[in-house]
């Protein structure tokens, strides 16, 4: 197996996706290797990224402070897409992540589901190895 050099996280503001970027940003430093913020941009809409990750830039360096990740380790990726088929293509350019990780539900998951139809999706479907971080119990 090759050494982690990319880890590709899905961020969406949610609980569960800051969960999802701690662990990912603590697995980075143990193995030296750099986290890539994604956000799907979604369907029907159309956000330059500068503009979405200004709106997480607090949280994301918060999270980078409690596990002392340098924050030049941490990129962006934003995409138009659904999430699951932009996570899904970060195995190739320009992201070439080596793990993909994502939270148990992100901002549209439902009370009682275990799993979000998008981290469900991404196990049965990518060719990446996939990391699903429980419910966030920040």
């Amino acid at each position: 197996m090759m050494p982690l050099q990319t880890i590709a996280v899905g961020f969406d503001g949610s609980r569960d996706a800051e969960a999802a970027a701690a662990w990912s940003m603590d697995l980075a430093l143990q193995c030296d290797a750099s986290v890539v913020l994604v956000y799907a941009v979604g369907l029907l809409a159309r956000i330059e990224g500068e503009i979405v990750t200004a709106d997480f830039q607090e949280t994301v360096e918060r999270l980078a402070r409690q596990v002392g990740l340098d924050r030049t380790r941490i990129h962006w990726h934003v995409a138009d897409g659904d999430a699951c088929s932009v996570l899904a293509r970060c195995a190739d350019e320009p992201v070439h992540a080596d793990l993909l990780v994502v939270g148990s539900r992100g901002q549209g998951g439902h009370a009682g589901l275990l799993l979000g139809s998008t981290s469900l999706q991404l196990a049965e479907h990518t060719t990446l190895p996939v990391v699903i971080v429980p419910s966030a119990r920040l």
